[in-house]
């Protein structure tokens, strides 16, 4: 068996890009390819070797990264703190100030499947998962489209601060 340095040398890379995959974020990435060597570290010994030790890495990495973004959605779900506090903050302004009515018009205007997510999600309350599979896609696919949905939202709403609706 190598060494854990040696293991992490070689290992390093193709972790961390698994993880920047996953995440889209560089920081997040790197964070969690720490823990992931981490844990790694501490587990060695169970490591029985069936299957390849960069595989079993990649394992425990994508768990890491699945485990990240649950505590992340019990924090407010601030996956991406620049885009979506403002996003949030602002649909939550438009919406405390009673402008139902021009939520309503730019859900009306906003093409499929975006609004049919953002509609199944927010009102109905469907999981992601769930909104994958009624649309036959994956659950990837439908927290992509409810987050593009809800950034258009967000733009129109910014515009219709500014008179532009």
């Amino acid at each position: 068996m190598e060494s854990f340095e040696e293991v992490y040398q070689k290992y390093l890379k193709e972790v961390y890009c698994f993880l920047l995959r996953l995440s889209g974020d560089r920081e997040i990435a790197e964070e969690l390819t720490q823990q992931t060597f981490a844990i790694a570290f501490e587990k060695l010994e169970n490591f029985r070797g069936e299957c390849k030790l960069s595989v079993w890495l990649c394992q425990i990495a994508k768990h890491e990264y699945y485990a990240w973004t649950k505590k992340q959605k019990r924090y407010a779900n601030k996956l991406d703190e620049n885009h979506a506090d403002q996003g949030e903050d602002l649909l939550n302004g438009i919406i405390n100030q009673e402008n139902g009515q021009i939520i309503r018009k730019i859900l009306h205007d906003l093409q499929e499947p975006y609004k049919e997510v953002f509609m199944l999600r927010v009102m109905g309350e469907v999981s992601y998962r769930d909104i994958g599979q009624l649309f036959s896609k994956s659950e990837s696919w439908a927290r992509v489209t409810y987050y593009r949905a809800k950034k258009m939202i967000v733009e129109k709403m910014g515009g219709a601060g500014n008179d532009e609706m």
